[in-house]
């Protein structure tokens, strides 16, 4: 069953409903990393957006986004913005990581200044370079001391 079924608007899972969904301890050393090296807690939303309706989780800092995670069965996306200042640096970044994660990011389009990244993560390859970009972004945004 899709997720946006599983709990629909009125209905928020627990964090280990989410758990259990996404089934995946790359879930869980992300979630780790967010708490521990940026303080940072998740925070459950629910969004209507088309592309990917439901609940998701959101990491900030000083009112600044830093990730959102969407639980899917089995694994689950990343979505992390790029601003135009970090461009170069990320560029670098992703440079050295995966054929996939290099494409995912060559094709995502500039929009606004900006790339909103989205990562389907299902290995520890891809979990490392999201947290690059994650400390790229929190760096930029002045959020990492």
């Amino acid at each position: 069953m899709e997720w946006n079924v599983l709990y629909s608007k009125q209905e928020q899972p627990t964090i280990e409903q989410i758990e259990a969904f996404v089934n995946s301890e790359l879930w869980q050393k992300l979630d780790r990393i967010l708490q521990e090296n940026f303080k940072t807690k998740p925070k459950l939303e629910h969004s209507s957006c088309s592309w990917q309706p439901g609940w998701n989780i959101k990491y900030k800092k000083s009112g600044k986004s830093l990730c959102i995670l969407y639980p899917m069965k089995d694994y689950f996306i990343v979505n992390v913005v790029v601003n135009e200042s970090e461009m170069h640096e990320a560029e670098a970044l992703i440079s050295l990581c995966s054929e996939y994660v290099q494409d995912v990011f060559a094709n995502t389009k500039v929009g606004i200044g900006r790339k909103s990244v989205m990562f389907d993560v299902e290995n520890d390859e891809t979990l490392k370079a999201i947290i690059g970009l994650i400390e790229l972004r929190a760096n930029a945004l002045g959020l990492i001391k």
